[in-house]
């Protein structure tokens, strides 16, 4: 397919993306977010596009700035909030400041700019009540205080931090010495008769709902209709640096606050408010160890009392609130939840504790919104067949209606089927395969093997990241399976692979792959395995206990248990289910010397999740003490893609693209027996516009 989208990485990677999804109180407006690459193409830029709720407009763009807009959200009054560090009228722009997009029409204007920035915005249904999380430096009692310390450290270049708490950084960013806050916006000051009618009204000010909280505030808000109550997500430290998460509930006129739920053992995190504000739903866990999985459960909350109450026991899945605002009424709202490979939606009864399964088409839902009546709901729904994408859905019968888009479907190189295999001790292990469409018995097709992340995921919605139809484009089958502890088979799927990745995750890769192989349009000689973070450990580790693979690509990857667990961002959640016992048994590094197949290594170098000395470690053992070493003249056949720039995610377009092509070009090496071409852009090769001196 020579037009192909995922023939021309040029195309691919500035392809628009559509994300999320706001819908107004009325239920008469819809808006998404489009990435679309930057004027450098260097970078994404996002901005807000009007998505008809009926299918019958095309989508309209509402914002256009070099600095993009994110985070929208519609007010009670139907104007539009959202952040951008794009400039105002007077020419500032130093951050993310608010802004609001007035329904009656017209520009948007800046309400609050900063120090710092706003991070997020959140409004009430029924009132007109907004608040915002922003950080706040710990010395700052007032918003002057907070530019004066703000303008000091980057007037004298200073980035230190002190700290006196754990953690110090959080997947991809250095925590501090600014922390999230809760604010909520107060009006401006009351306009002059006097004044002239072309003079802007004075900015509305910020006013904290959150001292005293510090770094314990986890910057998850979320507001009562009428605005007069935040349920809050709140850290409660423990000893020797664990922490466990409550809610609380924070009194917006006055800042008075109160924990609502929290107990000892469990974690729980806040989640809406119903429309009569008497309840939220909040979704809790008993906290992880190496015995017992964690095992998040959907439960309703009294405001009043703070009594709890699990949802939908008997489903067996892990159900959250499908959107901000999910509530069809006081008794009933939208759930989602993984469900076998794909995505469910269902409608929570909270006073029986009953669950009603939408019967939606095969995706997985995010972000859905009930109108006001209660019979529709407005979503973005993805697969392995599409891209995000807005759409409407019949509650009653489940029939859903893709809406008018501002991105369109990009046309697939190939097929995509359901495969699954069983244990020899009957479990059904299942995944998606991704066909070349000449895929065959004459021309069968080499396979990848690709292990997803998590490890508490599965592989059933699109991913722009690792995208399976790249490598369909080029003529390869992809192999997409959910091994022992994926989730959406059930609580018992998670607890077969818990604290043993080496044992049930690892034979579950091996018998579907043997499933798949033992296809006559699979070509079972030419295979590869990738993963990356949780799927770079199996990576990791099916390298050291099979040759069956002629390469392997391991990316962000865990590579020795006993380093990873003390320097990860968050120790204690992996202390709390990786123990001695797994360190000894499952730690792929003990296997070094096992090791026999080409691999090529990949890390960012600001990766907190799996810092980068699990990719330097590997690296260096690969090469002195696998059973591929480095020869006399230290020429290796295993190679280290190094990003300095990167963190545990490959983000920007044009280190996406060395990402694919480097991967590219080792499975043509290794997989087809064919020369790979690698990228101009690192500088190995001579470009092909150079002429030849020797001819």
């Amino acid at each position: 397919m020579a037009d192909s989208l995922f023939s021309d990485l040029d195309r691919y990677v500035a392809h628009p993306r559509t994300a999320g999804l706001a819908l107004s109180p009325d239920g008469t407006r819809l808006v998404t977010t489009v990435q679309t690459l930057n004027t450098k193409k260097n970078g994404y830029v996002t901005s807000l596009w009007e998505v008809d709720p009926a299918g019958e407009r095309p989508a309209r763009r509402l914002t256009r700035s070099a600095k993009g807009e994110a985070g929208p959200a519609f007010a009670t009054n139907g104007d539009l909030y959202f952040t951008s560090a794009r400039p105002d009228d007077h020419g500032e722009d130093e951050g993310n400041a608010l802004w609001c997009l007035p329904a009656s029409g017209g520009e948007a204007r800046v309400l609050n700019r900063r120090a710092g920035g706003v991070t997020s915005v959140v409004t009430a249904a029924e009132a007109d009540v907004v608040a915002v999380t922003a950080p706040l430096l710990p010395g700052a009692s007032d918003e002057d205080a907070q530019q004066t310390l703000h303008k000091n450290r980057q007037d004298s270049s200073v980035k230190a931090v002190l700290h006196s708490s754990y953690p110090v950084r959080f997947w991809d960013h250095d925590l501090g010495p600014a922390r999230p806050h809760g604010f909520v916006l107060e009006a401006g000051t009351a306009e002059n008769d006097d004044a002239p009618v072309t003079a802007e009204p004075d900015r509305p000010k910020l006013r904290q709902i959150t001292e005293g909280l510090g770094p314990l505030f986890e910057g998850t808000m979320h507001l009562s209709p009428d605005g007069s109550q935040a349920l809050i997500g709140v850290t409660v430290p423990e000893a020797k640096t664990d922490r466990r998460s409550a809610v609380a509930l924070v009194d917006t006129a006055t800042g008075e606050r109160r924990l609502l739920v929290d107990e000892p053992g469990m974690t729980f995190s806040p989640g809406p408010i119903s429309p009569d504000g008497k309840k939220a739903a909040v979704i809790g866990s008993s906290k992880p160890s190496p015995s017992s999985a964690i095992a998040p459960q959907l439960y309703v909350v009294e405001l009043s009392t703070g009594a709890v109450t699990p949802l939908a026991e008997d489903l067996d899945l892990w159900l959250n609130p499908a959107s901000s605002r999910p509530w069809l009424n006081d008794q009933r709202m939208l759930a989602v939840a993984d469900k076998n490979g794909r995505g469910a939606v269902f409608i929570v009864d909270v006073s029986s504790g009953e669950a009603a399964e939408v019967p939606v088409e095969d995706a997985v839902y995010s972000q859905a919104f009930p109108s006001p009546d209660g019979t529709t709901a407005y979503a973005v729904r993805s697969s392995y067949a599409f891209p995000d994408e807005v759409v409407r859905i019949d509650l009653t019968t489940g029939a859903v209606t893709r809406l008018q888009n501002p991105t369109e479907r990009p046309e697939l190189p190939g097929t995509l089927e359901d495969v699954q295999t069983e244990t020899s001790d009957g479990v059904v292990v299942r995944g998606w395969l991704c066909l070349p469409e000449r895929a065959s018995q004459a021309e069968p097709a080499p396979l990848l093997l690709w292990i997803h992340g998590g490890p508490l995921s599965s592989w059933n919605a699109w991913t722009w990241r690792w995208n399976p139809w790249l490598a369909v484009e080029k003529g390869y089958a992809v192999l997409l399976p959910d091994p022992a502890l994926s989730t959406g088979y059930g609580q018992d799927f998670v607890d077969r692979g818990w604290n043993s990745w080496g044992d049930a995750p690892y034979t579950d890769l091996m018998i579907i792959t043997d499933a798949v192989e033992a296809r006559d349009d699979i070509d079972a000689s030419r295979t590869a395995a990738m993963g990356g973070s949780f799927g770079g450990y199996m990576a990791n580790w099916i390298a050291g206990h099979t040759d069956r693979f002629n390469a392997i690509v391991t990316h962000a990857s865990l590579w020795a248990l006993d380093q990873f667990g003390p320097t990860t961002d968050m120790s204690p959640f992996w202390r709390g289910q990786i123990d001695q016992s797994m360190i000894d048994q499952h730690s792929p590094h003990d296997f070094v010397s096992e090791i026999v197949t080409p691999m090529l290594v990949i890390h960012g170098d600001k990766d907190y999740r799996v810092p980068i000395g699990e990719g330097l470690r590997l690296w260096f053992e690969l090469l002195a003490d696998s059973g591929l070493p480095a020869d006399e003249n230290g020429d290796t056949l295993h190679r280290f893609l190094y990003f300095p720039d990167e963190n545990h995610w490959i983000l920007s377009p044009q280190h996406s693209k060395v990402w694919y092509q480097v991967i590219f070009a080792f499975l043509a090496d290794h997989v087809l027996g064919d020369q790979g071409e690698l990228p101009e852009e690192l500088g190995l090769t001579a470009p092909k516009s150079a002429g030849n001196d020797d001819a």
